[in-house]
């Protein structure tokens, strides 16, 4: 679980925290877009590759880890690891890529006319694609197109 701990030692707990606060006190560049469709596209984005994506790949590593034997959720409780949950989730991985792969076709970001914060969200759920085995990039130009161009932001090391 990512966490910001601020100057004057407020934690900002969770990604929507950190993004409310990153957009509010460096709003230059703007990460969540300049206009009203701009910004709704990145919303709209970021929840799909969040929703999509990334909760494809935990289902898939939740469920064959053995690190997270009994870990199968997050939380407080213990949850057995369901194998067919696992593969489920390969399959939810695999589909979003393609239809991803469609979207970025023709296009230099994920959502909008720059680089937003939908580009940091999709970098880092194909980059843990990888932990379950899965390469983001094989058959899929637009998407490898897309990730090389990001590999070359200082902030990213794909």
């Amino acid at each position: 679980m990512p966490a910001l701990v601020l100057d004057d030692g407020t934690v900002l707990p969770d990604n929507a925290a950190i993004t409310a606060w990153a957009e509010a006190a460096h709003p230059e560049p703007p990460l969540l877009g300049r206009t009203a469709v701009e910004k709704a596209e990145v919303a709209s984005w970021n929840a799909k590759i969040e929703a999509e994506c990334f909760m494809a790949i935990a289902e898939a590593l939740r469920n064959t880890a053995p690190a997270m034997k009994g870990r199968a959720l997050p939380g407080p409780q213990d949850y057995a690891q369901i194998p067919e949950l696992a593969e489920r989730g390969r399959a939810r991985l695999i589909h979003f890529l393609d239809r991803f792969e469609d979207h970025m076709q023709h296009r230099e970001w994920v959502a909008g006319s720059a680089f937003s914060l939908a580009d940091i969200t999709a970098a880092v759920a194909l980059d843990f694609a990888g932990w379950v085995k899965v390469d983001v990039n094989a058959d899929r130009p637009a998407i490898a197109a897309w990730r090389a161009k990001m590999a070359q932001r200082p902030a990213f090391n794909l």
